[in-house]
């Protein structure tokens, strides 16, 4: 979530080796939405703040199929770029904000597939996502002149997250942006402070809808498969401390697991994810509008899928009521 500058508030976010190669592809554009690392996302601001957020993300790294697949020495690297915009409002005397957001991306992946070494590169738009959140404790509905006064002790929200199947799809092709199925993140989350220190943490878990025409109506596959995969539960947790206002730091952890695929209601137990990634997060004020934020993530532990690295840099705009 992002934070409103108090100045504000005084002034007015073959065959066989093209499926295992797409199978590769499937995991990075799904990767965003398992790997979360979000500190103070349930942090308030007052009522009627707006924010506006560019973003861009690097990804390079390895993946590790734990011998479920005939891959070797997998690696992929993937640009991508997020527009988003968040607007907080009362509902029912609690503080609550929607965020849309929608990324796209570009993607090169390199593997040896029974010993034949494949190349693949992909770009365009993502499944777009978006995400409302409501406080449920310790966070009422404020204007600004009651959050100037206003000091956070503890925070209880809960939040849902929808990815729409609004990326780009092709069932005749195996590997594409989208995943043309629809997710559902409901999630609880807790903030709590003491003095410059923010401890959060966030419990939730991504349930899909079926991809009824996964790769399906070709010249290798005539007939029509459907994929479904199973839920995901994932944890995440963050140690900020305040330097200043506006200029913060934060340790970022989180774990997930789950998420074993099926093929035509066969399912592939070698999918099954237990992964971790740790990093940090710095935002720094740059005018009473505007603030970057840069973070740096890595797989602490990872049994299968991406063990990437990951470097993100963001711009936010933020107002109060019309932008000014």
């Amino acid at each position: 979530m992002f934070e409103t500058s108090r100045s504000i508030l005084h002034g007015a976010k073959t065959p066989r080796r093209r499926v295992v190669i797409g199978l590769v592809a499937l995991y990075l554009c799904r990767m965003a939405a398992a790997q979360d690392l979000a500190p103070r996302a349930y942090i308030i601001s007052p009522i009627h703040s707006n924010a506006v957020v560019t973003s861009y993300s690097f990804f390079t790294g390895n993946l590790d199929f734990a011998g479920g697949l005939p891959i070797t020495d997998a690696t992929a690297t993937a640009n991508v770029g997020n527009l988003s915009y968040t607007h907080l409002f009362n509902a029912f005397g609690r503080t609550a904000n929607l965020t849309l957001a929608l990324p796209y991306g570009q993607a090169n992946f390199k593997g040896a597939v029974l010993g034949n070494q494949t190349n693949v590169y992909r770009s365009g738009l993502l499944d777009s996502v978006y995400r409302f959140s409501v406080n449920l404790v310790g966070g009422p509905a404020m204007g600004p002149r009651d959050y100037l006064k206003w000091r956070q002790k503890t925070l209880v929200g809960v939040s849902i997250r929808v990815m729409a199947p609004t990326g780009q799809y092709d069932s005749t092709k195996l590997i594409n942006f989208g995943a043309n199925r629809w997710g559902f993140k409901p999630e609880v989350g807790l903030s709590r402070r003491w003095g410059h220190w923010v401890l959060d943490a966030y419990g939730g878990a991504w349930f899909y809808t079926t991809n009824a025409k996964f790769f399906s109506q070709n010249q290798y596959n005539p007939g029509i498969t459907a994929q479904n995969q199973a839920p995901i539960g994932a944890f995440e947790g963050h140690l900020s401390y305040d330097v200043k206002p506006r200029l913060w730091v934060s340790f970022d952890g989180n774990f997930w697991f789950g998420g074993k695929t099926s093929l035509n209601g066969v399912q592939n137990p070698a999918t099954e994810q237990n992964n971790s990634r740790l990093g940090g997060t710095v935002s720094v004020p740059i005018t009473k509008h505007q603030a970057m934020k840069c973070s740096y993530n890595n797989g602490a532990y990872i049994k299968y899928g991406g063990d990437f690295q990951n470097i993100t840099v963001g711009w936010q705009y933020s107002w109060l009521g019309r932008p000014n």
